[in-house]
């Protein structure tokens, strides 16, 4: 209780004396950013999921060439789950130049659960937004269709036994982008009209999908269920990750973004804390001494400072998490226009997550200079020249590295992450001490054959070594903070949004023959789209991996499973394209190469294929095998043609294959869609706008979370710079009350503090543009698979920007040092 006791007072004297607000602003700053992007990314994330279930219209499906067994609608209904039916199958209506093939979905009302579907009433006309699918009698069919067979809006159309009235033009299904191979164009009817139509039977080939949509848990209860009893009733669980790879990388990278965003926080404001508890150390120390020569012991003094620092940590920790709640909140008002649905509601977790963040960030940084002052001589009461006591230099590194390193992977949420920020930071960081420890020694030299004030101010720069290793290490870390802000958020950013540029393919061609490949490239071409690529296609399914059969029941992860149990689309060639980059192995060059498979890395990976294993596919009745001799990354979201497995020329260049081929073709160029149907009936056209669409939308909605939470970072990297500027106040004090006496007046003493400031920003500022510049590469290439290019105006920005920055604000910072009287500061010290 004594304890207790005293470090409430101390703590109450600390606050009012002003000793506290450096270390709260960088612990409160701390744990804002870490519960606000909590908060934050948690619920942007859930509603970025949940908009993938627009990619299904629900969010799961249940799919199979039959309806599902009355059970399965059952166990919905009582875990509070909706549910809606669908029936997609193809079939044939008459025009004006013959027969037409359509695919036809009948879908209950209801449908879609998720999402809106969109209609115009004629050519013209703007688009709509419609809960429901088409009312009974009626027809939505997409504008091809009615090029097609020259009908209007209002019109009827016979499918099958029946007629129906054209209601709409169907411009956009929330899962039809979620499927990309079906065939177009599409027809949309109530299911209330499909037993008139005749066109189903016992034995008719349709695809029946049973949509559920309802709270998360309820879902994940239901999928959980679902997944192992699907493959026994012939069904397929798919779910918005799974439909579609290019909606998945989109949300995985918008992740890894905020985490990092995050990450960043907490690093640059982990530096300010460690700089307010230096500077906090020296001015405890006359208070610890007097308590040592009133008889306080270690044991008791390290018992107060641990209380001491556990009860601030709470208190700041409590009120960054309600700053955090209230940024996450205010943004989301703000903000809430951008994403389309009330997002979910926050849980409480992310405010532990915080709590624990700021404790483990204070005792790592901050304790192990507190924990020195328990070592104070109670001669330092009488001697002011015994100056503070040496610490364990080790220790100190080693607790800060240790807090550090289980925050990041903490907080990281992956270990990829993880372990390169660590890396990354740990080669930053001694890099930088050493740096400094150089241009330290060089401005000694300087000094000692400069004059005037360029004198006066490397001197005071290279008087206190360590002290201006550690300010100017501070001043980089903050620097590097507002350059990485600008490298993540207009670089990264910008080549992220680049990645999935304007004119990306938004259509696909497929059952191409080879003769045709010719007469569609000049067709295209006659419209201007230029350098389309036609890749061969094969049927194949995976039978063999080395001497071990492929059986899908071996697999337990469910896409294992479903992979080892499809029809993989085989290629071959030797263009590698530029949405390709080989991560093992080699990739052949020429055409003659011998037999060999290139596969993708993911699909590798989940099916237990390695570099150098003999894989065997099963090709028109015959097996091919060949050794995998290269990994290749795949960059999913680029919307161009890609495969799974590639092979060589040798191997696949003699077996039939159908083409298939990308291109964007503008929303007014639907002629042209319609001249290829006609002048090539066995084309098959896919239309991947939607789907396109989505994923833009995803990426827009990510980069405007990482700005958002970049601020956090913003601030974080200015206060370590007040810091910094802060830390060496109390040593300024007195060195320029000696000046004055001496003579040395206020105006020259201004010029060596611009001199001194100046030149730490500038040498800050030039060690922070290589780092921001080396990480800035890093992240690009090594982790979010983006094209990283070196921007020149960093530099310039870096360097004059921070030698101006940091001059200004350490001039102003100790000025009032300068109007002081001597006499006063001489006397109290």
């Amino acid at each position: 209780m004594k304890a207790w006791r005293i470090g409430l007072r101390l703590l109450r004297q600390d606050w009012r004396s002003g000793e506290l607000y450096l270390l709260t602003a960088a612990l409160v700053l701390t744990v804002a950013a870490v519960t606000a992007v909590g908060f934050f990314a948690s619920r942007i994330e859930a509603g970025m999921a949940r908009q993938g279930g627009e990619l299904l219209a629900a969010d799961l499906v249940l799919e199979g060439s039959d309806a599902p067994p009355a059970a399965w609608c059952d166990r919905a209904e009582s875990q509070g789950l909706v549910s809606a039916a669908t029936v997609e199958f193809r079939s044939v209506v008459l025009g004006s130049d013959g027969p037409q093939l359509v695919q036809a979905k009948a879908v209950e009302s209801g449908y879609p659960l998720r999402g809106q579907l969109r209609v115009r009433e004629g050519f013209a006309a703007a688009e709509q937004s419609r809960e429901q699918g088409p009312p009974a009698g009626e027809l939505w069919v997409e504008s091809r269709l009615l090029r097609l067979l020259e009908l209007q809006v209002g019109d009827s159309l016979a499918l099958g036994e029946t007629d129906l009235r054209i209601g709409a033009i169907l411009a956009y299904e929330p899962d039809a982008g979620g499927r990309l191979f079906n065939l177009a164009p599409r027809v949309l009817l109530n299911a209330a009209d499909l037993p008139a139509t005749g066109l189903l039977g016992p034995a008719s080939r349709a695809t029946h999908r049973l949509l559920l949509a309802g709270p998360e848990a309820a879902v994940a209860d239901y999928a959980a269920w679902a997944g192992s009893r699907a493959e026994a009733d012939g069904l397929e669980l798919l779910t918005a990750s799974t439909a579609r790879p290019e909606f998945a990388n989109a949300v995985e990278r918008a992740s890894r973004f905020l985490h990092l965003a995050s990450l960043s926080t907490l690093l640059v404001a982990g530096a300010a804390i460690a700089l307010a508890s230096h500077r906090l150390v020296g001015r405890q120390i006359d208070a610890v001494a007097v308590m040592r020569c009133l008889g306080a012991r270690r044991h008791l003094l390290m018992r107060v400072f641990v209380l001491r620092l556990v009860l601030f940590g709470l208190a700041a920790s409590l009120l960054g998490g309600a700053l955090g709640w209230v940024a996450q909140a205010g943004l989301l008002a703000v903000f809430s226009d951008w994403f389309g649905t009330a997002l979910p509601a926050a849980s409480w977790s992310p405010l532990l997550v915080g709590l624990g963040t700021g404790l483990v960030t204070l005792l790592g940084f901050a304790l192990p200079p507190l924990l020195q002052l328990a070592q104070v001589s109670p001669l330092r009461a009488l001697r002011r020249d015994l100056g503070a006591p040496r610490g364990s230099v080790a220790l100190a590194v080693v607790l800060a590295a240790l807090a550090l390193s289980a925050l990041v992977l903490w907080q990281a949420g992956e270990f990829a992450l993880a372990w390169k920020l660590l890396a990354g930071l740990a080669a930053a960081l001694v890099c930088l001490v050493v740096a400094v420890l150089a241009l330290v020694r060089l401005a000694a030299l300087l000094a000692g054959r400069s004059r005037g004030l360029w004198r006066l101010g490397l001197a005071a720069l290279t008087r206190r070594p360590g002290g201006a290793v550690l300010q100017i290490t501070g001043f980089g870390v903050g620097i590097l903070a507002l350059l990485l802000l600008a490298v993540v958020r207009v670089d990264l950013l910008q080549g992220w949004r680049e990645s999935l540029p304007p004119g990306a393919p938004n259509q696909f061609a497929i059952n191409i023959q080879p003769q045709q490949v010719e007469p569609i490239r000049a067709l295209l071409a006659a419209q201007g789209i230029e350098d389309v690529a036609f890749d061969p296609m094969i049927r194949g399914r995976l039978v063999r991996i080395n001497d071990r059969a492929v059986v899908p029941s071996d697999y337990a992860e469910p896409r294992a499973e479903q992979l080892a149990a499809r029809e993989f689309n085989l290629s071959h060639g030797t263009r590698l394209g530029a949405d390709n980059r080989i991560v093992a192995g080699a990739w052949w060059q020429d055409a003659a190469a011998p037999p060999q498979f290139s596969v993708e890395r993911d699909l590798a990976e989940t099916l237990g294929i390695s570099l150098g294993d003999e894989i065997a596919f099963m090709v028109a009745g015959r097996e091919v095998a060949a050794p995998v001799t290269s990994l290749r990354e795949v960059q999913w979201d680029s919307f161009n043609v890609n495969f799974f497995v590639i092979a060589s020329p040798a191997l696949l260049g003699d077996e039939p294959a159908s083409h298939i081929t990308s291109f964007h073709v503008p929303a007014s160029d639907e002629s042209l869609l319609v001249e290829l149907v006609r002048r090539f009936p066995n084309l098959t056209l896919l239309d991947v706008d939607a789907l396109l669409q989505q994923v833009r939308q995803v990426v827009d909605r990510g980069v405007l979370a990482v700005e958002y939470v970049f601020l956090f970072t913003l601030a974080a990297g200015l206060l370590v710079m007040y810091a910094g500027i802060q830390a060496s106040l109390e040593d300024r004090r007195v060195e320029h009350a000696i000046l004055r006496t001496l003579g040395v007046g206020r105006a020259r003493l201004l010029g060596a503090l611009a001199v001194e400031f100046v030149v730490a920003g500038l040498l800050a500022g030039l060690l922070a543009s290589v780092f921001a510049e080396g990480i800035g590469w890093l992240l690009a290439e090594q982790l979010f698979g983006i094209a990283f290019v070196f921007n020149p105006w960093l530099w310039t920005i870096g360097v004059l920007g921070s030698g101006l920055l940091i001059g200004v604000a350490g001039v102003m910072a100790t000025y009032p040092l300068l109007v002081r009287p001597p006499l006063h500061t001489l006397r109290h010290h």
